[in-house]
């Protein structure tokens, strides 16, 4: 590429591109039962590759962030695993590889990156099977190769959570993925002991007695909860241990208890029924993200939004994030069995309203696949008319990066392009780069090093602008480089 002759400046302090918002959007990518990819369990390789692009390039159309991709929904792998077998739900059978065989998760981390997007994974740490799934078992399935500690407990098998060799196992799998994967976030959902099954108890009554004869005094809900928060706090000090800057992301049910608080009257009771102690997560630290699920309209008094989103945000002692799960998935064609958009709009306008909430994640990609209620144009063109970054975690590191080495050219064709090299003291994520054509356009967001500008054919470049973005979203001070034209 051969670059034309351009007068090249630094420009004045005053000319320099305003601060890029700081808000967490994401989307769940849920794989359990093909609810968003892959749509089907016979897709090629290719229809796979394209669905996932698919996915990506509407996030960032959308202006999302980050995308949480499920890779375990039941001990099973969306990714190559010496643990667990591959999904049926990417190939239709337990245990068989994708052909032409590939590495869907290498390929998804790969793409959102290069599109300025952080891939989370999302993993489910004690179901075994889903009754979604119709083959058999693989041979090295968890039942097959470890049965006592997996339990039939209503129409799902489950790891037993009092089991020690489940926790070594879960820990295991995820250690894999943090250590094999450049990811930027570990994920769970709401899924710690299963939601009760009516008239059954949960079938531990062997590693409960394998506890008190090796003289444990906890009884058993408060042993139950011992072996979450066990598992929690172990999770979250494995993933620092192998990357410090991968973040641990926490979603669950959105009520801790009825009566938390006292206006709350109903619903589960997650510290007594699921056995999650998640406020006792959140005040000690053990994740640097919370999502809870607050999947209730705006004006249900028994289980409001806002006073719910208020609650957590009081018990975030340690100043993690708090980006609350929203229930996109509620829009649909169906008048009066479904949500209306405005739901979801005056959703994020509150969590915009509280200082104490930087973000949310939408359930579920799905939604914005379809454009239900034309939801990609309205937030496109509204809420998510500018495109923000993720806020940075500074607990997991302060030190910004060095202001990018920035060269821009014009080709022979008339296209722009920027070259970009990042300091060496401390790792680049992304880089954060805008153009200045009579106005500031919106950023581009890109883990490249070069780029080549898309503009307007009549549109001439001013001054292009580019900061460095490290993996737990420090920023740098901005490199501005004036072209020496003017498009007034």
């Amino acid at each position: 590429m051969i670059a034309l002759a351009c007068a090249f400046s630094i420009l004045s302090q005053d000319a320099k591109a305003p601060a890029i918002p700081r808000e967490f959007r994401a989307a769940w990518v849920a794989t359990v039962d093909n609810i968003d990819w892959p749509s089907s369990r016979t897709l090629t390789t290719d229809q796979q590759k394209a669905e996932m692009i698919r996915i990506l390039d509407t996030a960032v159309a959308l202006k999302l962030n980050a995308i949480v991709l499920q890779v375990r929904p039941s001990c099973d792998a969306l990714y190559p695993s010496k643990l667990e077998p591959w999904s049926e739900y990417l190939t239709g059978l337990q245990g068989r590889a994708p052909s032409p065989n590939y590495d869907p998760l290498a390929f998804a981390v790969a793409e959102a990156h290069a599109r300025g997007l952080e891939l989370h994974c999302w993993f489910n740490p004690y179901r075994a099977n889903h009754p979604a799934q119709k083959g058999p078992l693989a041979k090295n399935h968890i039942k097959n190769q470890n049965p006592d500690i997996v339990k039939q407990y209503g129409r799902y098998l489950w790891l037993d959570p009092g089991e020690p060799e489940t926790q070594k196992h879960s820990l295991a799998v995820i250690r894999d993925v943090v250590h094999r994967y450049d990811i930027d976030g570990v994920h769970m959902d709401d899924y710690f002991y299963p939601y009760p099954e009516k008239g059954q108890e949960f079938p531990d009554d062997s590693s409960y007695k394998d506890y008190t004869d090796g003289g444990g005094k906890l009884n058993r809900n408060d042993w139950r909860r011992h072996n979450v928060d066990d598992f929690i706090e172990n999770t979250y000090k494995m993933i620092k241990a192998e990357k410090k800057w991968v973040k641990f992301g926490i979603s669950p049910f959105g009520i801790y208890r009825p009566g938390y608080p006292s206006s709350i009257k109903a619903g589960v009771d997650q510290y007594a029924e699921l056995y999650a102690d998640c406020k006792k997560w959140l005040n000690l630290g053990w994740c640097d993200y919370l999502s809870p699920q607050l999947y209730w309209p705006i004006a249900q008094k028994a289980q409001s939004f806002p006073v719910l989103l208020d609650w957590w945000i009081s018990e975030n002692t340690k100043k993690r994030h708090i980006w609350p799960g929203l229930y996109t998935s509620r829009l649909g064609s169906e008048e009066g069995k479904t949500w209306n958009l405005n739901e979801i709009l005056d959703e994020i306008k509150l969590t915009r309203d509280r200082p104490g909430s930087t973000g949310t994640v939408h359930f579920s990609m799905k939604v914005f696949l379809d454009n239900r209620q034309n939801v990609n144009n309205v937030l496109g063109d509204g809420l998510y008319r500018h495109r923000a970054l993720v806020p940075a975690s500074p607990w997991l590191g302060s030190d910004a990066p060095e202001s990018p080495d920035v060269k821009v050219r014009k080709t022979r064709d008339g296209k722009w392009t920027v070259d970009m090299k990042a300091g060496d003291r401390v790792p680049v994520r992304f880089f954060a780069v805008r153009v200045k054509a009579g106005r500031w356009l919106e950023p581009r967001i890109t883990s490249n090093r070069s780029i080549t500008l898309a503009l307007d054919p009549n549109m001439t470049p001013e001054a292009v602008s580019v900061t460095a973005i490290d993996r737990v979203g420090n920023q740098s001070e901005a490199e501005t480089v004036a072209l020496g034209v003017s498009s007034q």
